[in-house]
């Protein structure tokens, strides 16, 4: 079988699945849409403005249709949140106080937020304000250990609940929401009055609902993933209850300022437009992702997710034999990118992580992952992290350039 029949046997094979998410997306589409028309979106809403940006009519009108969309009371969209790892720290330090602790219970949370949460390098970590930040390792099957959730909220008292929703660099299928509402609705159950707070990036648009629609407190994540539509050029959001979005808008600004202020010179219209092709997008970079996760597993490499499994994020993790396989298919990705698709990779000692990463980001918007990337840690087992993919095309391409290297 040659590499175009194997393209399109496994294309035949994920059909069905693609039909499955063409219907999320069309639901997706008419939410936002409607989230749109509700706050009457106008082109004066695009202009930009400078100085303190008060009263800015864009930031606020984005703002408000991004809770819409979410089903949240409020939301903080801005170019000065970074990151997603900067939209989850303002939150983290926007609701915890200083003997206030957290309790994940996913699992220890991702490289970058590790040194958010326990560096003691005297960096500013929660650690650092004595704010305590505990973990409930997940089940073996990768699954949530409600029994351990329970006895470690028996013997402490704990402000906020944190749910990371996508894998991380961890070998497991990341949480639906329905499985977080199952989370939410255990820990009301058994007593926790304080913040649920969930991780929500790569998760935006790949299912009906998001975590707030479904008992989360507070969410946040990045632009330059799934909500920014291959637009945004950066920023993050946060979402959720008015007073928690309002707590994080006080750190992000300042407590006599909060959500009142923020201006920006260049105008919000990538904000908007990229919201707006958010649920289009998403889906095409969940085809593209089960198309090579399909050709990957036909050659004998396991996927996380199974191909079945209806995705929770737009992450797929191919596991390899060895790291020449590894690098091999990072370098592919690299090769079919419209920006730097000359450059060859190698592993660095990337800020935030504990060993070298390869990652191939050949992106209009530098790093953004709804973009085509992949990245890996080098480590063992050798495992790639796959997603995006502005059009279903590019990731075909990319498919073909994956299978002629491994091969």
């Amino acid at each position: 079988m040659n590499v175009e029949e194997r393209i399109a046997a496994q294309e035949a094979r994920c059909k069905e699945y693609f039909a499955r998410i063409d219907k999320i997306a069309l639901f997706n589409q008419e939410k936002v849409l409607n989230a749109f028309t509700a706050e009457r979106v106008a082109l004066r809403h695009f202009l930009p403005s400078t100085g303190y940006g008060y009263g800015d009519e864009g930031r606020e009108t984005l703002g408000r249709i991004y809770a819409r969309a979410f089903g949240a009371e409020s939301a903080l969209v801005s170019p000065a949140l970074l990151s997603g790892t900067h939209a989850l720290t303002v939150a983290l330090f926007g609701v915890l106080r200083p003997q206030e602790s957290a309790l994940c219970i996913t699992g220890t949370p991702y490289d970058t937020i590790r040194a958010v949460v326990w560096g003691k390098d005297g960096k500013g970590s929660l650690a650092d304000f004595q704010i305590g930040f505990d973990v409930v390792e997940l089940c073996a099957d990768g699954t949530v250990d409600f029994s351990a959730v329970k006895k470690a909220m028996r013997e402490r008292e704990y402000r906020m609940i944190y749910i990371q929703r996508s894998r991380g660099y961890e070998l497991r299928d990341a949480f639906s929401v329905a499985q977080i509402e199952t989370m939410c609705r255990f820990v009301r159950e058994n007593g926790f009055q304080g913040c649920i707070f969930v991780d929500n990036c790569y998760g935006e648009f790949v299912e009906e609902r998001e975590p707030t629609e479904v008992g989360a407190d507070l969410t946040a994540g990045s632009l330059i993933k799934n909500p920014g539509g291959g637009l945004a050029p950066t920023g993050g959001y946060i979402a959720g209850g008015e007073h928690y979005v309002e707590l994080a808008a006080n750190r992000l600004t300042a407590p006599s300022l909060g959500s009142e202020i923020g201006s920006y010179a260049y105008g919000y219209q990538q904000y908007y437009q990229g919201f707006f092709l958010a649920p289009h997008v998403v889906a095409q970079a969940l085809k593209g992702g089960l198309l090579i996760g399909a050709c990957m597993e036909s050659l004998g490499f396991t996927n996380y997710p199974a191909l079945s499994a209806p995705p929770a994020d737009i992450t797929r993790a191919i596991r390899f034999d060895t790291e020449k396989q590894l690098t091999d298919f990072i370098q592919s990705v690299q090769d079919c990118s419209p920006v730097d698709g000359f450059v060859h990779l190698e592993p660095w000692d990337m800020p935030g992580y504990d060993c070298k990463v390869i990652m191939a980001a050949g992106t209009f918007n530098a790093g953004a992952s709804i973009e085509l990337s992949a990245d890996a840690p080098i480590r063992t087992p050798y495992t790639a992290y796959f997603q995006g993919g502005l059009t279903y095309e590019h990731c075909k391409i990319a498919c073909k350039k994956i299978l002629e290297k491994l091969v």
